[in-house]
């Protein structure tokens, strides 16, 4: 016969073990439909996955490689620290990069996608392949501050990885063309190709421009496409666009990389795809809104050091009314289909 105590301490257990939360399930993310694309009107990219033949395997280590920790000095900080989806892979509302115990880089985040078809990588352009542009943030010492070979140690530690090199390439051991290739599927297939702007540019999905937009637009051909070409809305040139050097920093730009006076405080034109959730801007996100961005080519342009010619009559014309139709324009750049494409969200959440 139970004792009405023991009764008691049953029924709180069972209570207790009812009320307990179930543990967390985390689904697989899709890895499907892996094509090389290259949408209608657009030039050919400079990388192709000819001899880095794509495979769900190798898509999927590479996604676990960008959003892993172990990458950096002391595990703490990943790829997709610093480039978040819902940002377009930039990184929102800071200014420039954090990286490992909390130290703070020089210069911005920019937003992931369409790598296939940039013939240079970060603001400087200091790397031109982008099998090897993961190196760059991997081994700044304010950023990941890692030396390669400790990485490749650890992640040969892990059982996990080395099941996922196992699956991507036959073999598990790691190394850095392997890696290096696997992330290269990853960011390269991250494209972007299906804002408002692309429908009604393709005539799709009954899609039409507002007043403001179409107007806006007019005035983006005229005043801003010399630098800003459709369709991926950069000629990926440097240029100086006039913005007062940070005399703390004192970032020369271009010439960090070539060492010619020419280049000084010249960077690599950004893409504007996209560039409704990229905030901040610039080189070292001095701006936090696109009207800041604009009010700066109007009467803001100040560094005439290798000013770029298309600036160097007192900036661009526009009225404030023509600043918030080529706003509006801008924002018909959001590819919402890619910012929510689960493929290129972290695996571990």
């Amino acid at each position: 016969m139970c004792k009405p105590a023991n009764i008691f301490f049953l029924f709180g257990v069972l209570i207790f073990a009812s009320c307990k939360v179930d543990p967390k399930i985390i689904e697989p993310l899709p890895v499907s439909g892996l094509v090389e694309v290259v949408p209608e009107g657009w030039p050919l990219p400079k990388y192709t996955f000819s001899v880095n033949t794509l495979s769900e395997e190798k898509f999927a280590l590479g996604r676990a490689l960008f959003y892993e920790p172990m990458l950096s000095a002391d595990n703490s900080v990943s790829c997709g620290s610093c480039h978040q989806q819902f940002a377009a892979f930039a990184n929102a509302d800071h200014a420039v990069s954090h990286g490992i115990n909390d130290l703070v880089g020089t210069r911005n985040s920019p937003g992931i996608f369409n790598l296939a078809w940039h013939p240079y990588f970060m603001h400087d352009g200091g790397i031109n392949h982008i099998e090897v542009q993961p190196l760059g943030p991997i081994t700044n010492t304010l950023e990941m501050g890692a030396d390669i070979n400790p990485v490749i140690v650890k992640l040969q530690a892990s059982s996990r990885y080395r099941d996922l090199f196992k699956k991507a390439y036959g073999s598990d051991t790691v190394n850095t063309q392997k890696m290096f290739r696997a992330m290269a599927q990853f960011m390269g297939l991250m494209y972007s190709y299906n804002s408002k702007y692309d429908y009604y540019k393709r005539q799709e999905n009954n899609e039409t421009l507002s007043d403001a937009e179409l107007r806006g637009y007019n005035l983006f051909i005229s005043k801003c496409s010399s630098c800003h070409t459709e369709p991926l809305f950069s000629d990926f040139a440097f240029r100086n666009n006039g913005l007062p050097v940070n005399v703390f920093v004192k970032d020369s730009g271009r010439a960090h990389i070539t060492g010619l006076p020419g280049d000084r405080y010249k960077f690599k034109t950004p893409s504007l795809r996209n560039i409704a959730k990229t905030a901040p801007y610039m080189h070292d996100g001095r701006f936090t809104t696109l009207q800041q961005c604009l009010d700066h080519y109007t009467k803001g342009v100040t560094n005439l050091t290798n000013l770029d010619p298309l600036l160097q009559n007192n900036g661009l014309q526009l009225s404030a009314n023509d600043k918030q139709d080529i706003i509006a324009f801008l924002q018909t750049l959001t590819d919402y289909k890619f910012l929510g494409d689960k493929r290129f969200s972290d695996p571990n959440f």
